[in-house]
């Protein structure tokens, strides 16, 4: 009887384990191979995270919590695709200037459907956790581009590592793989609390204002 019950327990782990594989396979199979971005001290918040603050209050105005990935399946990882393309594709390109008569950074959402970097990488960000991706794994980030030019993206916290959102592809990649200077991004606790990122071309703070040419 006991080899019985010990041959039924193995068969409903073996049959548990197959139905879990089909999420883990499909998620790893796809997910580019990533590693984690190390941070640094805290360091200058963005003049434009600032701005929207002021007028997004209810974007900023929330307590410190525990730093949290989010765990990739077949499921978050296609939100996070789904996410990443509709966004690139239903926002005009737009230059902060030309949109908003300033060079000053404007950060905000596409209330007219238009925008650069910063609006598509929030835009992401308030999609992505109204479908329950934790705030902590969202992380706005500065970088400089291929052309050394400000720009803005979103870091995705992973436990299989940082992966990033562009709207200058519809391709999610590793954060070492874009070919960006990392500069700062959101601390995970706390969004209003931003970090230095560290990297082997780049360490330090740029000292002199940086305006978002994306």
């Amino acid at each position: 009887m006991y080899r019985a019950l010990a041959s039924k327990c193995l068969i409903n782990i073996l049959i548990s384990c197959c139905m879990a594989l089909p999420l883990l396979t499909v998620a790893r199979a796809d997910v580019p191979r990533a590693t984690a971005a190390m941070v640094g001290d805290e360091t200058a918040i963005p003049y434009g995270w600032v701005d929207f603050c002021g007028r997004q209050p209810q974007e900023c105005e929330q307590g410190a919590l525990p730093a949290t990935d989010l765990t990739l399946t077949a499921a978050t990882w296609s939100l996070l695709k789904k996410v990443n393309k509709r966004v690139n594709q239903s926002i005009e390109p737009v230059s902060n200037l030309d949109h908003w008569g300033t060079i000053m950074d404007h950060w905000d959402y596409p209330a007219d459907g238009k925008g650069d970097c910063k609006i598509f990488a929030l835009e992401k960000r308030r999609l992505l956790i109204e479908n329950g991706i934790p705030r902590q794994a969202l992380l706005m980030t500065i970088v400089r581009d291929h052309q050394d030019m400000g720009h803005a993206i979103l870091t995705v916290k992973t436990n299989m590592g940082d992966l990033i959102l562009d709207n200058l592809s519809d391709e999610i990649v590793s954060w070492n793989a874009t070919g960006y200077r990392f500069v700062k991004r959101q601390s995970q606790e706390d969004p209003n609390i931003w970090v230095s990122i560290r990297s082997e071309e780049h360490t330090s703070e740029l000292q002199s204002p940086m305006y978002l040419v994306c």
